[in-house]
């Protein structure tokens, strides 16, 4: 029986998305010690027990109650089929699924699958996908070694993950239709997220966290000094959260502002500061940030 007092989360025990959930959760201020074959380990700091698993067996663990919370891929969630509730899209481990075909075809768009062979390891998402665009095709599942499958005659195309493209190349094929994407998301036992038990209040405890931590990404801290005259122009351009901290300088004449910007918006914001006589301008990341 679980102890009601902590929560479990399964994350991928080695491979691309287990670095980036482990980094996320110890920027939430979360330490653990564990050794490359441990399959489990107890936080040191906060009411939370780790599962090391396989990436594609996280979504049963979550919905059948073993692990309370999960991170995994997207496309995990979705071809496996357990229903769980999604807490958070968490933007990394960033991929696509898509159609590839030999470079030797001539392909003009997705008709080209209609009554066609297609291998992949997902092939509950490629059936959905498929469906929509009112494509029959012949779906081969292959466990690995998808992009073989042109090359022995088992498939006319192949349906899988893409990140740089080169495994494709490598084996003759190019890349011709994008049907699927996927990022990492947290995961969490369907009804336990809506609940008011102590496994909950946790839950509740690790979003703030982790919504501190990933907000941050989006900002950039800057500060800079402007001459006096130009406060109202600053204050249209990086409004900040609220309004920017300006603090008089020793030099009449002379402010110093501090705020925060969107990483998006600044290259412009940077300019246009330079366009008002703004000097020292310093530029910081953000590690953690509240609403």
């Amino acid at each position: 029986m679980q102890n009601n007092d902590i929560i479990r989360i399964a994350v991928q025990k080695s491979g691309r998305l287990s670095e980036k959930s482990l980094n996320l959760i110890q920027d939430c201020g979360v330490d653990y010690s564990a050794g490359s074959r441990v399959l489990k380990a107890m936080a040191d700091n906060f009411p939370m027990e780790f599962l090391f698993l396989r990436d594609d067996d996280i979504p049963e663990y979550v919905h059948d109650g073993i692990a309370d919370i999960g991170i995994v891929g997207r496309n995990e969630v979705d071809e496996k089929g357990y229903e769980v509730d999604i807490l958070r899209d968490l933007g990394f481990s960033r991929c696509r699924l898509s159609v590839a075909v030999p470079n030797t075809v001539s392909y003009e768009g997705i008709d080209y699958l209609q009554g066609r062979s297609v291998a992949t390891s997902y092939p509950k998402i490629l059936k959905s996908c498929l469906e929509k665009k009112g494509i029959t095709a012949d779906v081969h599942v292959v466990s690995g070694s998808v992009e073989i499958a042109p090359t022995i005659g088992l498939a006319d195309a192949v349906f899988d993950i893409v990140s740089t493209g080169s495994t494709l190349i490598s084996n003759g094929l190019r890349e011709v239709d994008t049907l699927y994407r996927s990022s990492a998301v947290l995961i969490a036992r369907k009804g336990l997220s809506g609940s008011q038990s102590e496994k909950q209040r946790i839950i509740e405890r690790l979003l703030v966290r982790i919504d501190a931590v990933m907000r941050a990404r989006h900002y950039k801290y800057i500060l800079f000094n402007l001459p006096e005259e130009h406060i109202e122009e600053v204050s249209r351009i990086i409004p900040g959260m609220k309004s920017p901290t300006v603090t008089p300088l020793y030099k009449k004449g002379w402010i110093s502002v501090q705020t925060v910007v969107k990483e998006d918006d600044f290259w412009d914001v940077l300019e246009a500061l330079q366009g008002l006589g703004a000097q020292g301008i310093l530029v910081t990341s953000i590690e953690k940030m509240t609403q």
